[in-house]
């Protein structure tokens, strides 16, 4: 269940189109709201699939959210697993092309920062190059792992949860 309606899900239905995994069932889902929405939601959709689904996910960003830490609460009382980045899920991305280990304050300056590597990058965009990072997710994956501990991305800016997402749908041959 993303919580934004156009990145983060585009970038998950890229990389299910490059890695080809057929061991894992991805259903993306979109819901564009505060985070414990996101979660709410996501728990209402894995109830309507009957356990048709092992894992339930959330991406979900820091960003100014006044309700994170109950959401987070929410998410391990409900098992659902958290894909968090903070402040931003263009961290993700920007982790992609380089380490970034400097606090970002909020999304305008995760953008900036990112526009060096993703010309023309837009939030708001309905198409997504995924091509720019589909050979440097197993970087974005090494580089986001040093940034925190799992399940603690809430408490350190900058960090990713996404990694853990990421090794969950790329099967184990094509991780390092």
């Amino acid at each position: 269940m993303c919580g934004a309606k156009n990145t983060e899900p585009m970038y998950i239905k890229g990389l299910l189109r490059a890695v080809n995994n057929r061991a894992v069932d991805v259903r993306v889902k979109v819901c564009p709201q505060d985070p414990v929405s996101v979660v709410r939601h996501a728990a209402g959709e894995r109830t309507r699939a009957r356990d048709h689904y092992e894992r339930t996910w959330c991406v979900l960003d820091v960003d100014d959210f006044a309700h994170l830490d109950e959401a987070l609460r929410l998410a391990r009382a409900e098992r659902i697993d958290v894909a968090l980045s903070n402040p931003c899920f263009e961290l993700w991305l920007l982790l992609h092309f380089r380490d970034h280990r400097a606090p970002i304050d909020g999304f305008r300056q995760a953008e900036r920062n990112l526009l060096l590597h993703h010309s023309g990058y837009s939030k708001a965009a309905n198409r997504f190059a995924f091509d720019l990072y589909r050979e440097t997710w197993p970087q974005a994956v090494e580089r986001a792992r040093t940034l925190a501990k799992p399940s603690e991305e809430h408490k350190r800016n900058p960090s990713s949860g996404m990694w853990r997402l990421v090794r969950e749908i790329v099967p184990a041959h094509l991780q390092n």
